[in-house]
């Protein structure tokens, strides 16, 4: 059977003010493009379809819309919640996706048979899925208790308690003559982070060991972790990274979807197809001068400017650039922090205090002090 497997969306996401939904729009329609050519028989989407846990009516449209049109390809499609989604709203959805034929689940349920997905390739070919949502720690706790395992203890790990879950649901991976699969929402440990992941979700506690997938697995299809990448294991575990960098931490990342062909007698072989619809992002350095000559970037830039700090930087900065979201002064032009003076704070004036922070900091430009003494008049009258 062939799969598409995708994950971290992220529809939604505001870019330092800046709103992307024409190019998660464009994204999206370029994975719907990838899986009318590959026709595959299952379509993943392996959590944070959105960006955050209150979407906007014009993103909730846009994932709906997407995933409609996955269907219609058809594929078989199963969609699950990340750490971004609103588990118990994209529960809500599931009257409106049985009916447009997606399975979508948001949050872990009270019967294991909820999670347990039994499908039929157009061949004939029998797979099973375990589809599990993001599990917040506390969540984890009930879940296990949920389904009656061994009595959940406080110390125990969140692995622990992942890893029991999927021994549990994964109870019914046996013979010989069917596909078995997983998706779930996590990090597991030794996987390399993306850069623009929610960093309270990604650090060890968070983090599970590949061991817990369960060997007789054909293909793990894992969400979470925004760069591409496969991950040692007792079974295929992959993360397909996000179509588009969400964050200028994912900038090296290259977006995409993968493909998986796999069957029972049929080891998993797996290929990126990029994705290139929406504008890369890029980190510049350089002098006025210099910036200047990159004026016909066509990405979203974060802009490391090597000119002493003054008032109007930014601005000078931007019109060079018109898609410079982040202006800095260089890191290497900036005071070491450990090598600034005490300042007496007691008795002295907010305008004094002021004036030795732009000393400590490099920034000789009068104009800003004067701009700090005309507020300071208007905040004290």
């Amino acid at each position: 059977m062939k799969i598409l497997h995708t994950s971290d969306w992220h529809i939604g996401k505001v870019l330092k003010g800046q709103s992307r939904i024409g190019e998660q729009r464009d994204a999206l329609a370029q994975v719907v493009e990838v899986a009318q050519a590959e026709s595959p028989d299952l379509v993943i989407v392996a959590g944070d379809l959105y960006d955050t846990a209150a979407p906007t009516p014009e993103a909730t449209r846009l994932v709906t819309r997407a995933l409609t049109a996955l269907r219609r390809t058809g594929a078989q499609v199963v969609a699950i919640g990340g750490n971004h989604d609103n588990g118990p709203a994209l529960d809500a959805l599931r009257p409106w996706a049985e009916a447009a034929g997606v399975v979508l689940r948001g949050s872990v349920r009270d019967s294991p048979a909820d999670h347990v997905l039994d499908g039929t390739t157009a061949d004939g070919e029998p797979w099973r899925l375990i589809a599990l949502p993001f599990l917040s720690q506390r969540y984890a706790v009930r879940a296990v208790e949920m389904y009656e395992l061994t009595a959940a203890e406080a110390v125990q790990t969140y692995a622990d308690h992942v890893g029991r879950l999927l021994r549990r649901l994964a109870e019914g991976f046996d013979g010989a003559d069917r596909v078995h699969l997983v998706t779930a929402h996590l990090t597991v440990a030794g996987a390399r982070t993306g850069g623009g992941e929610r960093e309270a979700h990604t650090v060890l506690n968070y983090a599970v060991p590949a061991t817990v997938f369960p060997s007789t697995a054909h293909y793990v299809a894992l969400g979470h972790l925004h760069r591409a990448q496969t991950v040692s294991g007792p079974c295929p575990i992959r993360y397909s990274g996000s179509p588009l960098a969400v964050d200028f931490g994912e900038e090296e990342n290259t977006p995409s979807v993968t493909i998986v062909e796999v069957g029972t007698h049929r080891a998993a072989t797996v290929r990126e197809v990029p994705i290139t619809a929406a504008a890369p992002l890029r980190t510049v350095r350089g002098t006025l001068a210099e910036l200047a000559e990159l004026a016909d970037q066509t990405a979203w830039l974060r802009v490391y400017v090597r000119e002493a700090p003054r008032a109007g930087l930014r601005e000078e900065v931007q019109e060079l650039l018109p898609r410079a979201l982040e202006v800095r002064i260089d890191p290497e032009l900036l005071p070491n922090p450990g090598t600034a003076r005490t300042v007496r704070r007691a008795g002295r004036s907010p305008r004094e205090l002021f004036a030795d922070y732009l000393d400590s900091r490099g920034h000789a430009d009068d104009g800003v002090r004067e701009l700090f003494d005309e507020l300071y008049e208007e905040a004290t009258r």
